[in-house]
């Protein structure tokens, strides 16, 4: 729960602290992880003084905006970041080290020597958060005495309806204690010890808080400890965690706690160079950031019942970073399983996003679906309800709730009657933002995919059969004669597209490159009233968002050349936006063609090209995780499809990757022959499993699990490996159309059908 780091006043904040020449405004311990939108948490941060000007507190700065551009510049080359550990010199000299257990943090604020007396360094706590939400009733007290710091407030939980209240206790360990006081706006007191201070009526709370004044510039130690259930609990936390105030002790047990996290995957680098295998290891670190576990800290409901918060969204965390938890953390994933099924139990649904305790907004369709689904297909247990938890995803697919904008599906009587989400569709039992009803329409197909798997596996014929019709419904949207032409009116040569639907079957309109990463006209694709009918996508891209039917997609697409050639187009004439969530999968759909080695020449095309180890490394946020996700199954050399049984063979960045399964011990390798660190051979030749030949160019869960070895013979050219029928991954759809085939497609079987001959038209270079 605790995260200690320094916070800026960048516009990029979302993480706390950026190194983009932006001044630190405090340091705080509640942090989330690259979140979209407005920041979250960031509450209560300290900030150090060597002393204020001649001694007066009156002439400290205290609020925020005053103390940062004044007093927060630093050298980005003092800033020491790792695991467990954080430090960075200020411009005045003050160096702060910090590091975290569970619920508390432990902060180290060294002052420079002034070689004079009258220095009193100060250190002050404000009643703030990185987003200001501070509401009403911000509370502070401190003890004249021990200089003890206890408060709360109560702030607007980020991306969601609701608010929360924190809650802190401080203690200071080292220089001796001056005096102590409460500040509120640009002045101070040490009369007064305790304060309740309201938003105040402009829109921007009133700065307030405490401070902490100390006889000399010894060192000074901080320990603060955190809850959400009161400042006595956060007391509590911090005593049990943190008694002695033993700093290297607590960085080296988070140091030793983050080392044995990421120790399951080693490598053998192969000569590749260092910054590769920082890029792949910090990708790693990033997935196990959010969600946070808040167990024993849920004001709300406590039922024994692990407690996950800080799911920033589910729309975000499915397609690879709760996937690669998977496979790295195999037990936080059932807890993080345990906890969504138990909010279902209190709240009535599943949630798409969940932060703070509030119910968030749904982007797109009920994707606690697929994460459920992909957790039951791939063996996670250790005390799920899985009865429950199945019982929440048919309530998502078939109950509509009154507010659909926070959970569940809206449109279901459209949807059941009609086979899509219509544009301005008619809705009196649920309401929510009336837009996005293509890819809801594509999101709810996919959702009802992963229930029909999940369905088939526990004997459910009935279901099984009922969610695979729905998940075809996709198929209701797409248009065989929509063009599409760039802004200049230049066609792209491309026909075929989805298009909105109204509720009388006649099509609606939306220019399939809206709201694409070559949008210039500040088209609205988001939650907004006026946005159009695809969600933070566009059609271009949402038009591959059929993961568990992609034999049909490409038969009307016109065949694997032209699919070939449409994700080509999209990624090389800048549509998509690797930065967002969609474009992942979209990166290995060549498979899907039988082109596997385009998937590799990709990945390689947007790593490290945009995303490397430098501080602008990262294609926009960090999406809590996400994009530390895509680089490490990338680097890794296996791609997911979520919710399917599927990962997608690439090579991996280095000469071999090894997974040891945390819970079977069994340790999975996947090994580069012909490995070339300048990565002109990128392309699979040959492949064995277990020593024998293998041709399928996917994979199953069972490597992790029982592990495997795959050993990947590699040259410099697109070979004929992966690239037969057989060896494609599951679809629904046959593989049809390719080299004059024909099948006809059944839609009662699960299982993946193929076509004997695809793949003989396909030109090698």
């Amino acid at each position: 729960m605790a995260k200690a780091v320094a916070d800026t006043t960048s516009g990029s904040n979302q993480g706390g602290f950026t190194l983009d020449d932006t001044p630190i405004s405090g340091f705080s311990a509640l942090h989330d992880s690259g979140t979209g939108g407005s920041p979250s948490l960031g509450n209560f941060p300290l900030f150090p003084y060597v002393s204020c000007p001649g001694d007066d507190i009156d002439r400290c700065d205290f609020p925020k905006k005053a103390r940062a551009p004044r007093h927060g510049q630093f050298d980005a080359s003092s800033v020491v970041a790792r695991p467990g550990y954080f430090e960075v010199t200020l411009n005045s000299g003050i160096r702060a080290a910090m590091t975290a257990t569970v619920h508390a943090a432990l902060f180290q604020f060294t002052f420079p020597e002034t070689g004079g007396d009258g220095s009193h360094p100060l250190i002050l706590q404000d009643l703030t958060d990185l987003s200001d939400s501070r509401q009403d009733n911000g509370t502070v007290s401190v003890d004249a005495s021990t200089g003890r710091i206890t408060g709360s407030g109560r702030f607007q939980s980020s991306f969601s309806q609701g608010q929360y209240v924190s809650y802190f206790c401080t203690d200071f360990s080292g220089s001796q204690i001056l005096d102590n006081g409460i500040f509120v706006n640009s002045r101070a007191t040490t009369d007064v010890k305790n304060l309740t201070i309201s938003r105040s009526i402009n829109g921007y709370p009133l700065p307030g808080g405490a401070f902490v004044r100390f006889a000399s510039a010894d060192p000074v130690f901080a320990r603060v400890g955190l809850s959400f259930i009161s400042s006595e609990q956060a007391c509590s936390n911090a005593e049990a965690e943190i008694p002695d105030y033993d700093f290297d002790g607590i960085e080296q047990t988070a140091s030793d706690a983050w080392r044995q996290k990421l120790s399951p995957i080693t490598i053998s680098q192969g000569g590749v160079d260092d910054d590769y295998v920082k890029n792949f290891y910090s990708g790693i670190y990033r997935t196990m950031v959010n969600p946070q576990n808040y167990t024993g800290e849920n004001p709300y409901f406590n039922t024994g019942e692990p407690y996950f918060d800080s799911f920033y969204c589910l729309w975000d965390s499915f397609r690879s970073q709760i996937p690669f938890l998977t496979i790295l953390d195999p037990d936080a994933v059932a807890e993080m399983i345990r906890s969504l099924i138990d909010t279902y139990r209190y709240e009535g649904w599943l949630p798409d996003c969940r932060m703070t305790f509030s119910k968030g907004y749904t982007q797109g369709g009920s994707n606690a679906d697929v994460v459920l689904a992909d957790g039951y297909l791939k063996g996670i247990k250790a005390g799920i309800d899985w009865d429950t938890g199945y019982e929440a995803v048919v309530k998502d697919a078939e109950v509509e709730p009154f507010d659909w904008s926070a959970n569940g599906r809206g449109g279901l009587d459209s949807w059941k009657g009609l086979g899509y989400i219509p544009v301005e569709d008619l809705d009196v039992k649920g309401f929510g933002t009336m837009t996005r009803s293509l890819s809801r329409t594509l999101e709810y197909a996919y959702n009802d995919f992963t229930i029909a798997q999940w369905a088939k596996l526990r004997n459910n014929t009935g279901d099984t059969e009922k969610y695979l019709r729905s998940s075809e419904n996709w198929k209701s949207l797409y248009k065989s004669d929509q063009t599409s032409s760039f802004a200049n009116g230049q066609d792209t040569g491309f026909v075929g597209f989805f298009q909105p639907k109204y509720l009388n079957a006649t099509w609606g309109y939306q220019d399939p490159l809206w709201c694409s990463n070559i949008d210039n006209a500040g088209t609205v694709c988001s939650l907004q009233n006026t946005a159009h009918e695809t969600f933070e996508s566009s059609i271009w891209e949402y038009g591959f968002f059929v993961p568990h039917n992609q034999g049909d997609l490409i038969t009307l697409y016109g065949g694997p050349d032209q699919f070939v050639r449409r994700l080509d187009f999209l990624h090389d004439q800048n549509i998509t936006y690797i930065g967002n969530e969609p474009a992942f999968l979209t990166v290995f759909q060549y498979h899907y063609a039988g082109r596997p080695g385009l998937s590799a020449k990709r990945s390689h095309f947007y790593i490290p090209r945009y995303f490397d180890t430098t501080p602008e490394g990262l294609p926009g946020n960090d999406d809590s995780g996400a994009m530390g996700s895509f680089v490490a199954f990338s680097m890794m050399g296996l791609f997911p499809n979520p919710g399917q049984n599927v990962y997608l063979i690439t090579p991996p960045f280095f000469e071999s990757v090894n997974i040891t399964h945390p819970q079977t011990g069994n340790t999975a390798t996947i090994r580069n022959v012909n490995f070339d660190p300048t990565y002109s051979a990128i392309y699979i030749q040959s492949a064995t499993l277990n020593g024998e030949p293998y041709t399928k160019n996917w994979i199953d869960h069972s490597f992790f699990t029982e592990g495997k070895e795959l050993v990947l013979t590699l040259g410099r050219n697109e070979s004929t490996w992966g690239t037969a029928v057989e060896d494609l991954p599951p679809s629904i759809g046959e593989y049809t159309g390719f080299n004059r085939t024909s099948s006809r497609r059944r839609l009662r079987s699960i299982g993946a059908r193929y076509a004997p001959s695809f793949g003989q038209e396909m030109r090698f270079v």
